[in-house]
């Protein structure tokens, strides 16, 4: 017979249970605990069963989506799903942005995350979202350089020459952008932090009037994507002055980096993906596994450092830690240039 205790803090009567009866509840007790709790370990070793989409908050047909295409690619064959691109511009690329951000985080939606949306994290006073608290970082996937060019009838011929010049005439010298907080604008803004020049912005929408007015002289000063610029370059219809990078570009190697002039000076428009915070950890390292995989190939480096791109590879740790740092470098910039912000 079971004996009777009595909870005298209580006044309840509690029966104590046999040693076996006490394991078979404890084994039940195990069993749908564990059927309640979502089978993250088995759901990645599943991951993906179906199409995982890529939300580019770009439009489509740039030198940015045409690489997250090829990275694409690459990841159907290593990961046997279906990788597919969906552009979805506006807003400075808040729009794509937020979309992930409040999306299921179950890895099927991903967001190509860049440098723009860094910068963003500061110049858009009201974002639904916060980048770093509603997305996590999976992975950086390329980076490439900017050249600084002026117009043919600028009298500058080097970096130097051109401080020298903008700072002999302050407010006179207009430099172009595709909009507000574009990786061209930005290149420009640091440039000016760093060397205290007074240039004055010029935002287009979208990159074609600003390449049309360097070449007909209407702004004087230009940062473009390296493989852009070439053929003016080669056509003497622009002049190159200095490429944005750590290290000279090896399309471009007779022409200085502009840390060669300016210490310090270092830009480059880079490219990576994210996606919502909960997604689970096996997914996250799934996904960053796979993606570090392609771009350590031998042939992915030289195909695509022979346009101009440069694959990164970086522990999702690592990434995380980089993306956080552009955060904050750009918030400094733009605090300190007094950069006007968005609602």
């Amino acid at each position: 017979m079971d004996k009777v205790k009595k909870d005298t803090a209580m006044g309840i009567s509690t029966k104590t249970v046999p040693a076996a009866l006490t394991r078979r509840r404890a084994a039940l007790l195990v069993l749908a605990t564990a059927a309640s709790l979502p089978a993250t370990a088995s759901r990645a070793d599943d991951y993906p069963s179906r199409p995982v989409r890529i939300i580019a908050p770009f439009g489509a047909g740039g030198p940015t989506d045409i690489y997250v295409r090829a990275l694409a690619l690459e990841l159907d064959k290593v990961l046997h799903q279906n990788f597919f691109i969906e552009n979805r511009p506006g807003a400075g690329t808040t729009l794509g942005t937020e979309l992930v951000a409040k999306a299921t985080p179950d890895g099927y939606t991903l967001l190509m995350a860049s440098s723009t949306q860094t910068v963003n994290e500061t110049l858009y006073k009201n974002k639904p979202y916060a980048l770093m608290r509603d997305l996590v970082p999976l992975a950086p996937m390329e980076e490439n350089d900017l050249v600084l060019v002026v117009n043919p009838g600028v009298p500058a011929h080097n970096v130097a020459e051109l401080i020298a010049l903008a700072k002999a005439k302050p407010g006179t010298l207009n430099f172009g952008s595709s909009g507000p907080g574009s990786n061209y604008h930005m290149a420009a803004e640091l440039l000016k932090n760093l060397t205290g020049i007074n240039i004055v912005h010029v935002p287009y929408k979208g990159s074609t009037g600003m390449r049309i007015d360097i070449l007909s002289g209407q702004i004087q000063i230009l940062f473009d994507a390296v493989p852009t610029m070439v053929p003016y370059i080669k056509a003497g219809k622009v002049r190159a002055l200095g490429t944005t990078g750590a290290k000279r570009s090896p399309i471009l190697p007779d022409v200085p980096t502009i840390a060669e002039t300016v210490p310090g000076f270092e830009f480059s428009q880079w490219v990576g993906f994210m996606a919502p915070k909960a997604t689970p950890q096996p997914i996250v390292a799934k996904l960053h596994d796979a993606i570090t995989a392609i771009l350590s190939r031998p042939d992915i480096k030289k195909s695509w450092e022979a346009q101009g791109a440069e694959p990164m590879v970086m522990s999702q740790p690592q990434f995380a830690a980089f993306m956080q740092g552009q955060v904050d470098k750009w918030a400094k910039v733009i605090k300190a240039n007094h950069i006007t912000l968005i609602n």
